[in-house]
């Protein structure tokens, strides 16, 4: 099952400190503050969005849910899919989770670390892991984007698609938070070399890097900073998929 029969814009909820942020290549200290997460989520909702993409950034660096309360609001408030990534480190964390609302987890260090956890959480529910694969300068990083693996990301996603997992999310965090466009590079490499469908995250700032994206065969984009800083509209995001 491709759990994005159509190309999806997603907007992103990160949350920090119980507010939305956006950080520049995952750095804190570099945040830019947005306000309240169920104010934000209702936006995009109203502005067409289709799902949403909810990451506990205290999680993803602290390795524990630190905004539990505030992304449950959200999760409680919307009535659209959500993905939701940040310091799930088990199998019952995750379960949890999706007993409680959320449609999809997103699992980068654990998965990484640990890959039989993605078969475990796929047996009781099919399609509901989203494995993420953080790259910088052409390697897989984990904890906060703060270690190396050593890892290229096309030989990391080869292993997810036999386990169950229901598609790739790829950041490339040479260009996160900063605005000045993607490299599509990266992403067609990660598409040509598996099965499952690849979100792409990392340096949107044009329409035309969202076509791009699209056009290198990601089957949806997550965008932050450009949507919250007016770069373009979500609605105008989601019609690039009409052309």
């Amino acid at each position: 099952m491709n759990i994005f029969p159509t190309f999806e814009v997603i907007p992103a909820v990160d949350v920090q400190d119980g507010e939305v942020v956006q950080l520049v290549q995952g750095e804190r200290g570099t945040e830019k503050r947005y306000g309240d997460p169920v104010e934000a989520a209702e936006r995009w909702i109203d502005a067409g969005a289709e799902s949403l993409h909810l990451v506990d950034l205290d999680g993803a660096f602290e390795g524990q849910r630190e905004n539990a309360a505030a992304i449950e609001a959200v999760v409680e408030s919307v009535s659209v899919p959500v993905q939701l990534g940040g310091g799930i480190r088990t199998a019952a964390d995750a379960r949890s989770l999706l007993e409680r609302g959320v449609d999809r987890v997103i699992l980068g260090t654990a998965a990484v670390e640990t890959p039989d956890i993605v078969a475990e959480i796929s047996e009781t529910h099919p399609d509901s892991v989203v494995v993420s694969l953080d790259a910088k300068d052409g390697e897989v990083v984990v904890e906060g984007w703060t270690e190396g693996t050593g890892l290229a990301p096309a030989e990391a996603a080869a292993r997810y698609a036999d386990l169950g997992a229901g598609a790739i999310l790829f950041t490339n965090v040479d260009v996160e938070g900063r605005l000045e466009g993607i490299d599509a590079d990266p992403v067609r490499d990660l598409v040509a070399a598996t099965d499952l469908p690849v979100v792409a995250s990392g340096g949107v700032a044009t329409l035309a890097d969202v076509r791009a994206l699209r056009e290198a065969g990601a089957a949806a984009v997550v965008v932050g900073s450009a949507l919250y800083e007016g770069r373009f509209s979500l609605e105008a995001a989601s019609k690039l998929d009409e052309e």
